[in-house]
């Protein structure tokens, strides 16, 4: 058993635990284990009932407001504190709000603390008031009647998208549709042979989304699409599935915190494209929940309800499924990097071949099937030496045919 960012071991009790009890307050479940030592060994703590009495009152006395936790003496005198995440953030400890960092908890910085702010009111960026009395949307309207048969923007229909507040002001959701706006947008490179050639650099900010939209599908056409002539008919050839870079779009600007200056970065090279949005995940959604679409949870409620009304996505909570439907009987297919503070889409150039040598096709036959294959059994099916197994077996992750789950012994490869 080791510290994660879930779990933390204290051999005694002192006041540093409370700044923990603040991280999992503010931002998901966790456990102190009192009595066990960083490395994991159990010392037990003395008096274990006076000891959990002591904790439940530093907590009270400096845990503001109060957070929802209980304490549970376990075997050898250890006792598990477990916190749970709660409704009404920020949970300060001595004025600070704190969040984990890997084994550690750290303070956060303004925009996190707003961000908890605006979470404990049940309150989303997007609704705040822009500060602007006068927008003006050509650019919305025009989709609109495109769209949806609506002949021109009324008073009553931008209540209705969500963009005026209840004291009849704009908010931030308006702004990031309107015209013109203070916001960053999107910045698109293009990339020779590595990143050190910039074939063409263009960045779109302060703009309304739908125009960063419509610039970046068309720098896309413009790189990842061609005409092919068979006999009469002409005939439009992505190299890059339309569709599934589409939805990565609109995604990354539905998903993306707007309240950070950062850009949605569209990095497009000779094999693939990479799309960041900045943000991470939304509060409440785990890795494995996204990437499978168990549950939607927009961060920007308002610009996602707008993207569906304009037909930019289909269903909440779909977008990684249909991105991944666009590459059936691809050999290569998009991959998600999720980090704290962006999410990467990677949509690679159609393959319908693996480009390999002779040893490392003998490595994917046995992996066709789907199955998930340790070294060892991949040795035993090819015959190769353990060695050349994991060497052929990272030629072909850094070609991006296999991937990896789990460690050590554990380790399983699949296409």
């Amino acid at each position: 058993m080791k510290e994660n960012r879930f779990l933390e071991f204290k051999s005694e009790i002192s006041n540093t635990f409370l700044k923990t009890v603040s991280a999992f307050a503010n931002f998901g479940d966790g456990k102190i284990l009192f009595g066990v030592e960083g490395d994991g060994n159990e010392c037990g703590i003395d008096h274990p009932n006076k000891a959990c009495l002591d904790i439940e009152n530093k907590i009270n006395d400096s845990i503001s407001p109060k957070p929802d936790f209980d304490l549970k003496i376990e075997n050898n005198n250890v006792i598990c504190l477990s916190v749970r995440k709660g409704q009404y953030t920020p949970y300060l400890y001595k004025g600070k709000a704190y969040r984990r960092s890997d084994t550690a908890s750290l303070a956060v910085d303004q925009v996190e603390l707003k961000r908890l702010v605006l979470n404990g009111a049940n309150l989303y960026f997007e609704e705040l008031n822009c500060g602007i009395d006068a927008l003006q949307f050509s650019i919305l309207e025009e989709k609109l009647q495109t769209h949806n048969g609506i002949s021109e923007i009324s008073q009553d229909i931008l209540r209705t998208l969500g963009f005026v507040n209840t004291d009849g002001k704009y908010n931030n959701a308006a702004a990031i549709f309107a015209d013109e706006n203070h916001f960053y947008g999107v910045d698109m490179a293009r990339f020779g042979e590595s990143i050190n050639e910039i074939m063409d650099r263009e960045t779109i900010t302060h703009v309304s989304v739908l125009k960063q939209y419509d610039k970046a599908v068309a720098c896309y056409k413009r790189y990842y699409q061609y005409e092919k002539i068979s006999g009469m008919e002409r005939k439009v050839v992505d190299l890059i599935p339309e569709r599934a870079f589409r939805e990565a779009i609109a995604n990354a600007f539905v998903h993306r915190s707007w309240d950070i200056n950062a850009y949605v970065r569209i990095s497009m090279f000779q094999d693939r494209i990479e799309i960041s949005s900045p943000g991470g995940l939304p509060k409440g959604i785990t890795g494995q929940e996204y990437l499978h679409g168990e549950i939607s949870c927009l961060r920007n409620p308002i610009l996602g309800n707008v993207f569906f009304r304009l037909h930019y996505i289909e269903m909440f909570g779909t977008g990684v499924r249909r991105i991944m439907e666009a590459y059936e009987g691809a050999v290569l297919k998009p991959q998600f990097q999720i980090s704290d503070n962006a999410i990467c889409v990677i949509l690679p150039v159609l393959k319908d071949h693996y480009e390999v040598t002779a040893d490392e096709a003998k490595l994917i036959e046995p992996l066709k099937t789907g199955a998930y294959l340790a070294s060892s059994e991949l040795t035993k099916h090819t015959g190769f030496s353990k060695a050349k197994t994991v060497r052929l077996l990272n030629s072909l992750m850094q070609k991006g045919y296999v991937n990896s789950v789990g460690n050590g012994r554990g380790k399983k490869y699949f296409l």
